[in-house]
This record gives structure tokens, C-alpha cells and sequence, in this order.
């Protein structure tokens, strides 16, 4: 992908409440039965990672500040000066909230190599890293936590997993790895005590073995992902957690929405909404397991790059929320676990 400006914005931290309470700013979602989590986006535009109120259904922050609940970028940040962010911190490509020991992190990387974990709402840094700042043959995709503070990377172009020892410290840069062609989803599977990988044809497994200083990601079994066209990649994108029903795994491909039963090692389409949710190229899915809410994103034409779209897509029922001038990549609900 072409590189994007390096001329950062900087989007100061400021916090949505204890109870991530909401302003009542702008129009009212149309279609929004029970009161709904905020939206955490990637809103690549302007470079910034951003919590948007989901009582409204028109995001314009020109307009009306008050939909961002929070925001996030470490371009002139000192707290991230040694990552480099004014070069890595190009395309963000993945926020996800984690509860960890107490305290609440955003989860977060972007294209041309930034990872980090930071906490919620003071932007504090518990863990950043550059994979070759500039350098977008690495790409990493998303990250998760481990229950030990370790940080796992998926890195799409560069086709590994790898498991840094974040919890030696802010800075720490000791890391091991594993291959994956195509890897883009992480979920830490706390009940079995295994890390699920997802790349381009499988879903994979891992034991994080050895010690918590010296890790090792041992392969357990794999499992290939269902294809449209036999003899193509499956291409698969995003991978997370039903939130609404335990042991299933919410699992995005090129073709299709599918959710993995752990249980019977098998992929399906039985779930509500199926209809309206199952398409092609979606980015990113999940549910509010209170209200049974989805959000999904997929790309849109005519936008400054050809994975952006302004529309973050409800789903159970129908509805949308559309960001004015943006490039929205993923979105997911605010649900600290």
C-alpha cells in the first residue's frame, strides 16, 4: 500500500467515564433497542484510534466533538518517541479492549509497524514496539495479551506470529516467532489455555511454552479454513470472540462470515442474522452479547484508500453508523474482558 502522510495528528487522550457514559449530542441511532457499548474504531484518515458514541448515528467531529468519547494516536507522544510512530504509526489497523490485572488497555497495532498495549484513559504505555519502522513488508494485523503480560503479534505480509516478552517492561524488544502465511487474527482462549492464530488457508493452535521470560509458540493442530473456489486461499481476515456464546469464534475469509465451534472443530452459518451478515470482504464482526447487536465493516468505493469505508454496518436489526469524511478500517464494541 502506498504510504501515507507523515505529518501526525495528535488526538489527546481524554476519558469516556468510569461507566462509559455518554453525551447526547447529534441525531439518535434509528435502529437501537436497549442501550448499546460505544463503537472503538480505526480511523485511519486521520490516524487515530477513537471510541464513538453509539447513541448517535451521524459521527461528524468537525461539527459535534462530543461523539468522540476518546481518542488515541502516538504521534507526539513522548511516551512513544523510541517507536517512531511518526513513520510506524501509518494505516491503524486494529484496536481491541483487554482487561489485565485490574486495568483497562487498548490493544492496538498499525501497517508500517507500530504495536502497542495502552492503557485506558490515561494513553499510558504498558508496551510498545516497531516492527522495522517504515516498513510495510512486516505489516502486523492485530495483537493480543497473554495472561502472563506477553504480547502476541500477527504480522499479514511478513507471515508469522511473534510473541514479544512484554512483560519485562515498556521497552522490552525480546520477541520469538512462529510462521503463518497470512497472519491476521489472534484470540487468547483463556479456557484452554491456547492461543488461536488465524492466517490465509488455517486456524491454527498455539501452546506458549518454555518460561515467561523465554516463551516458545508450540503448534497443537490446525484446521483449513472453508474456501469458496476449491484450489483458491480462503483468504482469511478477522478472528474474535462470540461474545454472546461461549466457545465459538466469530471468523471473517474473503468469501464469507462464519463462526467456529470449538467443540466440534467445525465452521458454520447457523447463527441469527446470518442473512444479512454473511458477505464478502468484511473486515471485522461482533456482537454485544446483552443486546445481540452485530457491527461489521466492509470496504466502500470511492474513498481515499480501497479498504476505508465511512459506514459502520448493525446488524439484528439493520442499521448503520456513518462517520463524515472518514476511513474506517475495523470496528468493534467497547466490551472490556
Amino acid at each position: 500500500m502506498p504510504q501515507y502522510s507523515r505529518r501526525g495528528i495528535l488526538f489527546g487522550a481524554a476519558g469516556i467515564g468510569a461507566g462509559v457514559a455518554l453525551g447526547g449530542a447529534g441525531r439518535a441511532a434509528a435502529a437501537a433497542p436497549g442501550r448499546l457499548p460505544p463503537v472503538l474504531v480505526t480511523e485511519q484518515a486521520s490516524k487515530r484510534i477513537l471510541v464513538m458514541d453509539s447513541r448517535v448515528d451521524v459521527w461528524d467531529p468537525e461539527v459535534e466533538p462530543g461523539v468522540v468519547r476518546w481518542g488515541f494516536s502516538p504521534v507526539g507522544d513522548a511516551r512513544y518517541r523510541d517507536v517512531v510512530p511518526d513513520v510506524s504509526w501509518v494505516y491503524p489497523s486494529e484496536a481491541k479492549v483487554r482487561r489485565y490485572r485490574g486495568r483497562t488497555f487498548v490493544l492496538t497495532t498499525a501497517s508500517f509497524g507500530f504495536v502497542g498495549v495502552v492503557e485506558w484513559p490515561s494513553g499510558r504505555r504498558y508496551w510498545a514496539g516497531a516492527l522495522g519502522p517504515g516498513d510495510d513488508l512486516v505489516n502486523p494485523h492485530t495483537a493480543e495479551i497473554m495472561p502472563d503480560g506477553n504480547v502476541a503479534v500477527a504480522c499479514s505480509t511478513g507471515a508469522l506470529v511473534r510473541l514479544y516478552v512484554a512483560s519485562l517492561g515498556p521497552h522490552s524488544t525480546r520477541y520469538v516467532d512462529a510462521g503463518l502465511k497470512g497472519a491476521h487474527g489472534l484470540h487468547w482462549d483463556g479456557e484452554r489455555g491456547v492461543l488461536w492464530a488465524m492466517g490465509d488457508d488455517e486456524l491454527v493452535v498455539y501452546e506458549v511454552a518454555g518460561s515467561r521470560v523465554r516463551p516458545a509458540l508450540v503448534p497443537r493442530f490446525s484446521v483449513p479454513l472453508p474456501v469458496a473456489t476449491p484450489g483458491k486461499s480462503a483468504g482469511g481476515h478477522d478472528l474474535f470472540p462470540v461474545a454472546g456464546v461461549p466457545g465459538r469464534m466469530w471468523v471473517t475469509t474473503s468469501a464469507s462470515v462464519f463462526q467456529y465451534d470449538i467443540a466440534s472443530r467445525s465452521f458454520v452459518r447457523d447463527f441469527a442474522g446470518a442473512g444479512e451478515i454473511v458477505r464478502k470482504s468484511v473486515k471485522c464482526v461482533g456482537d454485544d452479547p446483552r443486546t445481540g447487536r452485530v457491527v461489521t465493516t466492509v470496504p466502500e468505493k470511492g474513498l481515499g484508500e480501497t479498504w476505508w469505508t465511512t459506514t459502520v454496518s448493525l446488524h439484528r436489526p439493520v442499521g448503520a453508523y456513518k462517520y463524515v469524511n472518514g476511513g474506517i478500517y475495523k470496528a468493534r464494541w467497547w466490551l472490556p474482558r
